[in-house]
């Protein structure tokens, strides 16, 4: 979507709103909730903020299969002292109801292609989470004491449950 280019946008206004505005992309729609009160050029204003926003949250490209190599061997020089090997780290479209996944025998970790557009310090969360796997197989506490090396780890873990996709407790 161009500078140019806008959503459409449905004004929702509310008489117990008093001072927020909200908004939300809903089917290709802008919903934006204002107070009844806010003049219609100070709504504009605001509106015009949230759509650039959103065009630049929107315009991240994902990140390709060699820069998750490069941040695997980062993350594994930083909280593994360099000494995990593997096969191959890409990014991979069939995983719906997992952010990723390590076959250790194999050497093979896969990374759901939706972390390419969550913020970096969750998608590196869950590459040092499959790198863990590489030494502990379970999810028992020789592996969270791996994971939890990441100093963001509770935080991710937080977010991702926040959109419902991560178990709540540690010993999954």
């Amino acid at each position: 979507m161009s500078e140019e280019e806008a959503w459409p946008v449905k004004i929702v206004r509310s008489k117990k709103r008093k001072k927020t505005v909200s908004a939300e992309l809903k089917n290709g729609e802008l919903v934006v909730r204002a107070p009844a009160r806010m003049s219609q050029k100070e709504l504009n204003g605001i509106i015009e903020k949230l759509q650039k926003r959103l065009r630049n949250k929107m315009a991240r490209t994902p990140k390709t299969d060699e820069e998750l190599e490069r941040i695997a061997q980062s993350l594994n020089d930083t909280y593994f002292n360099g000494r995990l090997q593997w096969q191959s780290i890409r990014y991979v479209t069939n995983q719906n109801k997992r952010f990723g996944s390590c076959t250790p025998s194999l050497g093979t970790i896969r990374i759901s292609h939706r972390l390419a557009k969550m913020p970096d310090w969750v998608l590196k969360y869950v590459v040092v989470h499959e790198l863990a796997h590489l030494e502990e197989s379970n999810h028992g506490p020789n592996f969270w004491a791996l994971v939890n090396q990441y100093p963001l780890t509770e935080r991710a873990r937080g977010y991702l449950m926040a959109i419902g996709l991560e178990e709540d407790t540690p010993s999954e």
